[in-house]
């Protein structure tokens, strides 16, 4: 025999293995009750002991290395094929000079490039405009300043030092 089917043999074997013990649990469970109990009782350790049983079985069986396995082929031949079906309609949409998705995605790259630009410019402007109206906020409505702010004030002082009669009040 060549080497898929054995392959595809042992496979079914190893599910065939997880199914039988799941149902020889799932026979134990439903007769360890003891002969005291109701048969509602009896019922639900049935029900119990099944769920259980399932439960780990299902548990075992898709956390296994072969379902592991055949989960990651499924997925990448998806991924392959959702590939193959973009690629092809891309192809005909620009056969036909007709507007594929991939212009359309690189026109909104573009667009969000630009709007990250323009963004970050207007919030260097806003910062400047801040500032001059800052200074305009502090000289009065006759040009005087009301407050120097830190840098003028130690430029004034240097100043100062240099030419006394500046330092007088003017009024």
């Amino acid at each position: 025999m060549s080497d898929t089917t054995d392959n595809v043999n042992e496979q079914m074997e190893k599910f065939q293995k997880i199914w039988m013990e799941t149902f020889s649990r799932m026979s134990q469970s439903a007769f360890t009750f003891s002969p005291e109990s109701a048969p509602p009782e009896m019922l639900r350790q049935m029900r119990s002991g099944i769920f259980q049983a399932l439960a780990q079985s299902w548990d075992e069986y898709l956390r296994s290395p072969q379902f592991m396995e055949g989960m990651k082929q499924w997925m990448d031949s998806a991924i392959f094929f959702r590939k193959m079906t973009d690629d092809l309609l891309t192809k005909a949409r620009h056969e036909t000079q007709d507007i594929a998705r991939e212009d359309i995605d690189s026109i909104m790259l573009a667009v969000r490039h630009m709007e990250t630009r323009i963004l970050d410019r207007m919030e260097e402007l806003s910062a400047r405009i801040d500032k001059v109206s800052e200074q305009v906020e502090l000289a009065g409505p006759n040009g005087a300043i009301k407050a120097k702010p830190a840098a003028a004030k130690a430029r004034g002082a240097v100043r100062n030092r240099r030419n006394p009669k500046a330092a007088e009040p003017k009024e």
